[in-house]
């Protein structure tokens, strides 16, 4: 449960409107605050990982994942695309990728920025650049109260300018959290397929309207960048395809929320596209949950008997009552 002495339990301490009060009760080393201040600033902050053994993880990460990606992370000469771009959950068999996704310092430090006990739910592992369009995670995975959910981003090596680095919007978190409503859409019953797209547009407008640069992370091997739920951000175009961009983003959630994805809901008819977790940390499912009270998804519709069937009752019933009664045993 949150903190019942926070004014506002329902939003993270990083981005609560008595941000200089909740950085008092954070209880936070001098560079902890320099993290929890950014975070509120832009939206995003660097750290260095805090893991004596990330160098020997990394290793063990790039040597293990390269051939089920479909690359030669040895070779220099020749183009890395292709293969299959990413690994998704690589926790599941990968005790180095489930170690990171766990680390005990990250997970106490979102736990004190945000005010609620974090846990991980996804990683993604990725040998190049993403590339992938300016976007929020907001649409991908949300929760309620909203913005309970962040991404560590970890460089696997120092990444160069043109290997596609990550980029983002500084400040972007503040502006609106876009949900269907607001673009007129509905979400709930879409094809999977359409995530993000839907969403580009309001994007660019809001990008126009706020004029704000985009900025790259030039990451040293090692380093790290908090983001928080809604800040714009995505990967740059990688212009050398012979370059690797080793790295791992982890997605965390935290406690006592619901856990939904927006871009196949509409929250105010009620209709959640709910995630079924369980935490990286310790594999233990994590309920979805509203002020302590565990919400469950609405049981399946049960399906309707054949036309044929229920029509064959109505004719049965109708030729009942005109048919002329008879007494059994006699002949007329």
């Amino acid at each position: 449960m949150a903190d019942s002495a926070c004014p506002f339990p329902g939003i993270p301490l990083i981005e609560s409107p008595v941000f200089n009060a909740e950085i008092e009760r954070m209880e936070l080393t001098a560079d902890e605050r320099e993290i929890a201040i950014a975070l509120n600033r832009d939206g995003y902050a660097v750290f260095d990982f805090p893991d004596i053994e990330i160098d020997e993880r990394i290793t063990r990460i790039r040597r293990g994942l390269a051939p089920k990606l479909g690359i030669d992370d040895d070779d220099r000469e020749n183009s890395k695309f292709g293969g299959i771009g990413r690994i998704q959950d690589a926790w599941q068999f990968d005790a180095d990728v489930q170690a990171i996704a766990a680390n005990p310092h990250v997970l106490d430090l979102l736990s004190r920025l945000y005010g609620r006990q974090a846990f991980p739910f996804q990683t993604l592992n990725f040998p190049v650049g993403t590339q992938q369009h300016l976007h929020t995670d907001a649409v991908h995975f949300s929760s309620i109260p909203r913005r309970f959910m962040c991404g560590v981003w970890l460089a696997m090596e120092d990444i160069e300018a043109d290997a596609g680095p990550l980029h983002y919007v500084p400040g972007s978190h503040k502006w609106p959290v876009l949900d269907n409503a607001l673009i007129g859409r509905r979400g709930a019953g879409e094809a999977s397929g359409a995530v993000q797209e839907p969403y580009h547009d309001a994007w660019y407008a809001l990008i126009a309207e706020h004029k704000t640069p985009t900025q790259q992370f030039l990451a040293r091997k090692g380093q790290a960048l908090i983001w928080c739920a809604n800040l714009l951000h995505g990967g740059s175009v990688q212009t050398n395809p012979n370059l690797t961009r080793w790295s791992q983003v982890t997605h965390y959630f935290f406690d006592d929320c619901v856990y939904y994805t927006p871009a196949f809901s509409d929250e105010f008819l009620g209709r959640l596209a709910l995630r079924n977790l369980v935490s990286i940390a310790d594999g233990r499912p994590k309920p979805n949950l509203y002020l302590g009270e565990e919400i469950l998804p609405p049981p399946a519709p049960q399906p309707s008997r054949p036309l044929v069937a229920r029509w064959g009752k109505q004719i049965a019933r109708a030729l009942k009552r005109r048919l002329p009664k008879t007494n059994s045993g006699t002949m007329q």
